[in-house]
């Protein structure tokens, strides 16, 4: 059975890379997740793959932060899972698609 599909009774689920929200009221973090296509935004999930702090580590640096474990998500990538637009974006910024496309173009030479 392939690794991004599992089955639910007679249907098979799809994985995607999405976030899941997490922090306080008006002071969102997200985790990057590995998860089930039907299951809910904040629901269960197969594997954390990064984090993404849109709002900074406090007020003195306000910039964007995020940490993407790009071979757990190149793993998942070879394997059909689909990420959402944010977290495209978040994998762009991360060199993870980059080194998506390498790995996929590698195999293809062989």
């Amino acid at each position: 059975m392939d690794q991004n599909k599992r089955f639910e009774g007679n249907f098979v689920v799809a994985v995607k890379l999405r976030l899941v929200r997490m922090g306080k009221k008006k002071q969102p973090t997200y985790r990057v997740v590995a998860a089930e296509s039907r299951r809910a935004r904040s629901g269960a999930f197969l594997e954390i793959v990064g984090t993404y702090q849109p709002r900074g580590i406090s007020a003195a640096e306000p910039e964007t932060v995020f940490s993407i474990d790009n071979d757990k998500v190149v793993h998942w990538l070879q394997h059909g899972a689909q990420p959402t637009e944010r977290v495209a974006k978040l994998l762009q910024k991360s060199g993870a698609l980059d080194a998506f496309e390498a790995a996929k173009a590698a195999k293809v030479a062989k």
